[in-house]
């Protein structure tokens, strides 16, 4: 399981580094997740993301830590659906009308995070 979330921490730091270096393109990826099936997608990568951290957190350097986020990341999974698709398109819209530089800092957020996951996995 370490291995899975791990590869899925990476996906997240890779995410955010394509935001930082291009925003149109992580901007173009976001918004294919714009129908029904994409919150759907969206919500089981969440999951998935969440159990494979908190599953891996007692083999991590901060188990706590890991068993943490990884709790909140599966609730934000199951909330996603909730969420609702008209309104995540009403926040990707907002999200956009803030410009190239907002969307650079929120990418370099995700950045942060996935390498978070990514160094507390590896011993």
């Amino acid at each position: 399981m370490t291995f899975v979330a791990l590869v899925l921490s990476l996906l997240v730091a890779c995410l955010g580094a394509v935001g930082v270096a291009s925003p149109p393109r992580l901007l173009a990826i976001v918004q294919k997740f714009q129908s029904p099936a994409g919150l759907y997608v969206a919500m089981a990568l969440r999951l998935a993301l969440g159990f494979c951290l908190f599953l891996a957190a007692p083999a991590s350097r901060s188990p706590d830590v890991l068993r943490i986020l990884g709790v909140v990341i599966m609730v934000t999974g199951l909330i996603t659906p909730v969420f609702g698709l008209e309104r995540f398109r009403r926040l990707l819209t907002w999200w956009a009308s803030h410009g190239s530089g907002f969307i650079r800092l929120w990418a370099a957020v995700a950045l942060g995070f996935g390498l978070l996951f990514s160094l507390l996995l590896v011993r």
